[in-house]
């Protein structure tokens, strides 16, 4: 599929060049060009196709909906173990009102969203630089420019096809500021609910528009009715939302928010700026583009004469805004252990939107309209954008932490998953098991096998009541409470691997578990890959006798 990305990516190349000077007054020319955009988009995506490990967390949530045990991960406990409601809403209802396979839906559903994120950049762009001289004529180029420039971001490429909500989340985003942009104030209310349904770093951006839309009404740039539509829009889904969740699983906090919090402040930033200056080496195009664009629109003098200047340079100050805001906030939160810097996917394609629009406003403001570029420097633009886009490919393809850390993800996600299907078919219903990746295997292994998340994703024990131990080193993953785990869960099987199977057989007991728990050893049949469990003691020889049993795993007793 690299190959394939490539080919895109040089057909845009080559059409957007050739397609330049013609895309603001052909329409043709540009649904050419955004088709393109869409096709390497599409391509950026597929050469990645991973899901995610902790997508399958929000797979069983949504497969006990479709069940009929209520949105839990175990039935009978209602335990909020994820934070991306809407996101397992959708999924559940496509599999209880449609049977459609969750795993195959989630992944068609998010590559859906980034191509609607192309498509939303270009409308988004235009609609801003519109803005400016709105009897002029129309320059949708600079929004060809931003679909460009989004379909080139890697992360958003590499979370397209993960199953994860990330996709939806930035949808949702950019179609709040194209609400906003368009004056629809109760609709872009709405939609930061939705998205704070989807995530809640929406929080986050809708306090940054709800800010910039009071400093609007206080400078009378727009009506008090401007914050107080956005308001009660968002109300509308919040109020109702937060009501259900507190009376259905006793918290306003989510679990899987709860377990991800405590950690020691100067450790979480330490994490956040590691975070961070991975991302900056790894994003430098888009940073840098959108520090000139900065810089730019800073130099730039605002003209009061130009109509619809001063709304244009405001909604693109909000859009910077947006993107820097949530930068600092995922740096503050230190950041994921995912690869390809998961939770700040959305910043990029925001930058580029801000960039675009902003380049586009300052050109239209100062020149006297026309709808074709002019002058020697007319291709800078295209020749920029492509060479940000471009390069942004390459480092997906080169990158330690980008596609060979994905694929190599995806290989141990694969792993994971035979061995939850292996206790699927072999163990009782009702068994409790105990784990320390808590997506793929709880999945595959179904609900109706009891599975307790060590790290307390999906355990209220353990995230409200654990402890926070910094050196298991995983940002979001340092809440532990075996004592509870062992004696008061008491599985009957515990798997201590998060990475597939391991290349050696292992003996060795694990400190937690040693005790009331033995070493059991399996290959899996014709490889020399091995997996150790644990099971309970007084249930040891019924428990590998059945898992045994099974032609794909050889168990193979340690040498005493």
């Amino acid at each position: 599929m690299i190959v394939v990305a490539v080919a895109a990516w040089l057909i845009l190349a080559v059409f957007v060049l050739i397609a330049w000077s013609r895309i603001n007054t052909h329409k043709a020319w540009r649904v050419g060009a955004l088709s393109l955009a869409c096709a390497f988009s599409l391509a950026h995506q597929l050469m990645f196709s991973t899901v995610a490990e902790d997508a399958y967390i929000s797979f069983r949530y949504a497969l006990n909906i479709a069940e009929g045990n209520g949105p839990v991960f175990n039935a009978g406990e209602r335990v909020e173990g994820y934070s991306n409601f809407l996101w397992v809403i959708i999924l559940g209802l496509l599999k209880t009102v449609f049977g459609l396979e969750i795993v195959g839906s989630a992944v068609v559903l998010g590559v859906l969203c980034t191509l609607g994120c192309v498509v939303l950049a270009y409308l988004l762009v235009n609609r801003v630089v519109g803005l400016v001289r709105p009897e002029g004529p129309e320059q949708p180029a600079f929004g060809i420019a931003a679909a460009v420039l989004t379909a080139g971001a890697s992360g958003l490429a590499a979370y397209g096809p993960s199953g994860l909500e990330t996709p939806l989340f930035l949808l949702l985003i950019l179609a709040l500021c194209l609400a906003v942009t368009a004056r629809r104030f109760v609709i872009a209310g709405v939609l930061v609910a939705l998205a704070t349904m989807t995530r809640p770093d929406g929080v986050v951006v809708g306090t940054i528009v709800g800010l910039w839309l009071l400093l609007a009404a206080a400078r009378k740039r727009a009506s008090w009715w401007a914050p107080a539509g956005y308001v009660l829009g968002a109300l509308v889904l919040a109020v109702p939302w937060t009501a259900w969740r507190v009376i259905y699983y006793g918290y306003l906090i989510p679990n899987a928010l709860a377990a991800k919090m405590g950690a020691p402040l100067g450790w979480q930033l330490g994490q956040g700026w590691d975070y961070l200056s991975g991302f900056t080496l790894a994003h430098e195009g888009f940073l840098l583009l959108a520090a000139a664009m900065i810089v730019a629109l800073l130099l730039a003098r605002p003209s009061a004469t130009v109509p619809g200047n001063a709304l244009a340079r405001s909604v693109v100050w909000l859009l910077f805004a947006i993107a820097i805001g949530y930068l600092a906030f995922i740096t503050y939160a230190g950041g994921d252990w995912m690869p390809a810097w998961r939770l700040l996917a959305p910043v990029p394609p925001l930058l580029a939107v801000a960039s675009a629009a902003a380049y586009g406003v300052i050109r239209k403001a100062a020149d006297t309209p026309s709808p074709r570029p002019r002058g020697r420097l007319a291709y800078l633009v295209p020749v920029l954008v492509l060479v940000v886009s471009g390069l942004s490919l390459i480092v997906s393809t080169v990158h330690p932490l980008m596609l060979s850390r994905m694929h190599a993800w995806r290989d141990k996600i694969a792993e994971m998953s035979e061995i939850g299907s292996w206790f699927a078919d072999r163990l009782p219903a009702g068994t409790v098991i105990s784990t320390f990746a808590n997506g793929v295997l709880s999945y595959r292994a179904g609900p109706q096998l009891i599975m307790v998340d060590v790290l307390g994703l999906t355990d209220e024990h353990i995230a409200r009541h654990g402890s926070r131990n910094v050196d298991l080193g995983l940002i979001g993953h340092i809440t532990t409470d075996y004592d509870y785990v062992v004696n008061v869960r008491r599985p009957a099987l515990a798997v201590v691997t998060g990475s597939g199977y391991s290349d050696r057989q292992r003996c060795g007991a694990d400190p937690v578990y040693a005790g009331r728990y033995q070493v059991a050893t399996f290959r899996r049949t014709g490889t020399d890959k091995w997996v150790a469990v644990y099971p309970l003691a007084s249930q040891a020889t019924s428990l590998i006798e059945t898992l045994d049993a099974d032609p794909r795993f050889e168990y193979v007793p340690c040498a005493t």
